[in-house]
């Protein structure tokens, strides 16, 4: 009997022994010292990101780059679903710079800025409305992006939704510049787009749009959105490291968002004191 229990205790051992060896082999521990920054990117997704390194997030990833004293590298690749399987949870980078707080797929930094959704229309518009909810949007044509937040507001409105998709390959499709240049055009009334979208693109048409910051909607709808950088779960090193980087460097960030068109909000959910006169754009 002792040495059946013998067995069976070595057999249990032997067991837990293979399945630490596995989980050690899945999640190498934490490297501390990194000959590069490799960042995650989409390479043709401005204004965040392009090959030619001309977006915000390239921006931001060249301080980080000069601040670690290393060469910045991407891997590149169109940001659709299995984006962080096929990029971070392999290995082969090791951060995204932009991820909304709370994705589950990845660990987040503390936020290094916030903004939120804005009505684009031409500058000359009628169309003048703080919420969603506003009456003066009943039987508008108004563009908004599958899926995304404002719909449902928009909808019990009686808005006139043009529907542009949500996951597309950004090498072929450019769902928000469609959105932008059916405004300028005339097609639709308006656009209700993610901020960053709405203030790049709303800029480069002749004339520049209006953009309008929806930080006054009271649809209850969630417009606003703190941004974070994800990393892979277990790295406590690399994540305090990037925290303390973007609290010594928020004002340099935030002048390469203001350039770029991001509407910026406080921590209260109101436009910075900087654009609180500009209309975010």
């Amino acid at each position: 009997m002792r040495a059946a229990c013998r067995l069976s205790l070595n057999a249990v051992t032997l067991a837990m022994a293979l399945g630490a060896a596995a989980v050690a082999i899945a999640n190498p521990p934490e490297r501390l010292e990194r000959e590069a920054l490799r960042v995650c990117a989409d390479g043709n997704n401005m204004p965040f990101s392009n090959r030619a390194g001309e977006g915000f997030e390239n921006r931001i990833a060249e301080l980080m780059a000069d601040e670690m004293g290393v060469p910045l590298t991407y891997v590149w690749a169109p940001q659709v679903m299995g984006f962080v399987r096929n990029t971070l949870e392999l290995r082969v980078c090791d951060v995204m710079i932009g991820v909304a707080a709370g994705y589950g797929f990845v660990q987040n930094t503390n936020p290094y800025y916030r903004s939120v959704y804005a009505l684009v229309v031409p500058e000359d518009s009628d169309l003048e409305v703080a919420s969603l909810g506003d009456a003066a949007l009943t039987g508008r044509r108004i563009g908004v992006v599958a899926e995304t937040p404002p719909i449902v507001p928009l909808r019990r409105t009686g808005a006139r939704i043009e529907g542009y998709p949500l996951m597309v390959d950004t090498r072929v499709r450019a769902p928000v510049r469609d959105a932008i240049e059916d405004v300028a055009a005339g097609n639709t009334d308006g656009a209700v787009l993610w901020g960053p979208l709405a203030g790049y693109y709303a800029a480069r048409q002749d004339p520049p749009l209006k953009v309008v910051p929806l930080v006054d909607d009271d649809t209850g709808a969630t417009l606003d959105y703190r941004i974070t950088m994800g990393i892979r779960h277990g790295e406590a090193h690399w994540k305090d490291w990037i925290n303390d980087f973007i609290e010594r460097h928020q004002e340099e960030i935030d002048a390469i968002l203001t350039e770029y068109g991001v509407p910026l909000l406080d921590r209260h959910g109101q436009l910075l004191d900087s654009q609180a006169g500009g209309g975010g754009a």
